[in-house]
């Protein structure tokens, strides 16, 4: 079997525009004051056929919509595209098609024109429950829209996520604890909740270079938070299934779980990274992140990819290791050993183990506790050969 399959196949589509850019932001994101839709959608649909002769016959289990800020696109283009998709690749009886989308008026009144689209799965960027600090991560939507989008989603999709940030300027554990507990009554089925780090190249990163960003939390905070926000997580139901994202049970994201578990993934779009398994060799891809040199590559040469390039035994397995040890379920030592050629070593992991920080199962499995999460890094830097 190839390893791949261990995984799944999915495919990403990044849409690189927003409406405004947040201070936080370090993604792939661009304001344009006007977008040629009909261009962009004469560009996916090339890339869509030209992966999709690479891997013919493949079933893909999921399609994610990124960004950006993919709810500012027409639901026409979301139909053609995944028209396209259905017409290229044989899918999964229960494909997974994930949409990101703000909260504003706008993008909530398109959600059932997405849905009838074809999508049915919406990830909505909330990301505080506070129209104070709403205003100071520099988002546009208050909480009321915030709450108002929900209730449309909800009643337009099978399954709703929505992100929150923590560890915010001035945030208390108890602010965090009555913030996620307002977010846990809403009923969403799923939850990405991200620490605030703070990027080089971004406004917050500028902002803190030159002393103005005060109040963050320390790392005794930080670390409080972050088990704050598992143990009461679990509590209600949505335990971590990786080290940012909660679910009730059978709603995990398929689309995440395919990189976190090592599958192939096709990346379309300006700044979309790839994996895919071609004729036994596994192979990173990405594409250029300007927008206007992704659409130039793809109508003058054919090919949006900027980049594709083999990956040693060495380097998938080191994949394997960072992204397994993230989720609840961990790595299969067997499998990290097959694929890069070493066993991990055993004095760490025992060492770890000692302390905590990771657990050896009886079938062989590696898996980091909720403790080993909040210092994964650490964790990762050990069990490297």
């Amino acid at each position: 079997m190839e390893d791949w399959r261990h995984g799944g196949f999915g495919l990403y589509l990044h849409w690189p525009f927003c409406a405004s850019k947040c201070p936080y932001c370090d993604f792939n994101s661009h304001v344009a004051a006007t977008i040629d839709q009909p261009r962009w959608a004469a560009a996916y649909l090339a890339e869509i056929a030209r992966v999709g002769a690479e891997t013919s016959g493949r079933v893909l289990n999921s399609v994610f919509f990124g960004g950006g800020t993919p709810s500012l696109m027409a639901p026409d283009l979301v139909a053609a595209i995944l028209d396209a998709v259905r017409a290229t690749w044989p899918v999964a009886n229960d494909l997974e098609v994930t949409l990101e989308a703000n909260p504003g008026s706008v993008e909530a009144g398109r959600f059932r024109a997405f849905a009838a689209a074809g999508v049915n799965r919406l990830s909505l960027g909330v990301q505080a429950l506070n129209d104070a600090d709403l205003r100071r991560l520099g988002r546009t939507h208050s909480v009321a829209e915030a709450r108002a989008a929900f209730d449309i989603a909800r009643a337009s999709f099978g399954r709703v996520s929505f992100d929150l940030i923590y560890a915010r300027q001035e945030q208390s554990l108890a602010d965090w604890q009555r913030e996620l507990a307002e977010a846990l009554a809403m009923a969403a089925d799923h939850l990405s909740l991200y620490q605030l780090t703070i990027e080089p190249g971004t406004a917050f990163g500028a902002r803190q270079a030159a002393g103005g960003l005060r109040g963050l939390p320390d790392e005794d905070l930080s670390a409080d938070l972050y088990l704050a926000t598992n143990e009461i997580c679990a509590a209600a139901g949505m335990p971590g299934y990786e080290v940012s994202n909660h679910a009730r049970p059978g709603a995990e994201s398929r689309h995440n779980l395919i990189y976190w578990r090592g599958g192939d993934y096709a990346g379309i779009g300006p700044g979309a990274h790839g994996r895919l398994t071609l004729g036994g060799q596994r192979l990173a891809t990405e594409t250029p992140l300007a927008p206007a040199a992704w659409l130039d590559r793809v109508e003058g040469r054919g090919n949006g990819e900027s980049l594709r390039q083999a990956l040693s035994p060495a380097d998938q397995a080191a994949e394997y290791l960072m992204m397994g040890l993230r989720t609840a379920e961990g790595i299969d030592a067997a499998r990290y050993h097959a694929l890069g050629g070493e066993g991990i070593a055993g004095d760490a992991a025992d060492r770890l183990i000692g302390l905590d920080l990771l657990q050896r199962r009886d079938d062989g499995r590696l898996i980091a506790t909720t403790a080993g999460r909040a210092v994964l890094n650490a964790i990762i830097r050990a069990l490297m050969p």
